[in-house]
This record gives C-alpha cells, structure tokens and sequence, in this order.
C-alpha cells in the first residue's frame, strides 16, 4: 500500500472517531472525494479493502486503522 493511501486511511479514521465515537462504520469510499480525481489510488484502496481483507461494505474505523497499521 502506497504511504499517502496509508496516512490518508488513519488520518480519516482518527477524523470519524473523534466525531462520532468508537463504533462509527465507514466504506473505502470515506477516503476520497465525491470526484473520481485519483483512480489509481481508489483501486488501489478498493482491491486492498475488498479483495485482500474481504471487508464488508461497511466496517468499524478502529478496524480499518488497526489493519492499515499492521501493514509496514
């Protein structure tokens, strides 16, 4: 995974939790714009969140974290 995807996910995450608390959900869709600006990278997130870790569509942001963080 390329470092910015990488920040980007924890830095989002740490966004919803502190606005909405432990238990808030979130898609890979969370991590960008409602614009198709950087392709690349949202297949890059789409292929990692559905075809690497079979995630649901959505699931909890201290998940998403914990998992990105184990990823060197």
């Amino acid at each position: 995974m390329q470092s910015v995807l990488k920040n980007k996910i924890i830095e989002i995450c740490d966004q919803k939790i502190r606005q909405k608390g432990e238990n808030v959900g979130l898609s890979f869709y969370a991590f960008f714009a409602n614009k198709n600006d950087d392709p690349e990278l949202l297949m890059e997130a789409a292929t990692w969140w559905i075809m690497e870790n079979k995630l649901d569509h959505f699931e909890k942001a201290t998940k998403i974290k914990a998992l990105v963080q184990e990823i060197e």
